[in-house]
């Protein structure tokens, strides 16, 4: 199997999650708290994935890198982790990308732009 790829993008009330298998297969998405509650949370859901699929994931965090967004407790607390781990890799993308067109999964918002982050940093 391929490696999964996750996007993953911070908000001021919320942090969203898409994994896919390739470009085009959703596996999961996410809408979770703006803030983890305990500093291994992402990289302990990355490894997860990994394990549950029994592939290596490929991820990006999306986030404003500023001192008043709403990724820096998400980045500080996954600063080490950030690069390659055993079963992951994660990355770092200030910006997301524009839109693509929607998913076959409906009923939990909009996640094409996660998808494109998939794309232009996950997949290159």
């Amino acid at each position: 199997m391929h490696a999964i790829w996750v996007a993953i993008r911070t908000g001021p009330t919320e942090t969203r999650l898409l994994a896919t298998a390739g470009p085009h297969e959703t596996l999961l998405k996410a809408r979770l708290l703006a803030d983890p509650r305990h500093p291994r949370a992402l990289p302990t859901l990355l490894e997860a994935l990994a394990l549950w699929h029994g592939a290596p994931v490929r991820a990006v965090l999306a986030a404003a890198s500023s001192a008043s967004g709403s990724a820096p407790r998400l980045l500080r607390e996954c600063v080490a982790d950030f690069g390659q781990a055993p079963l992951y890799s994660l990355e770092y993308a200030a910006t997301a990308r524009p839109a693509r067109p929607r998913d076959r999964l409906d009923g939990l918002g909009d996640f094409r732009d996660l998808r494109q982050l998939l794309l232009a940093e996950v997949a290159r």
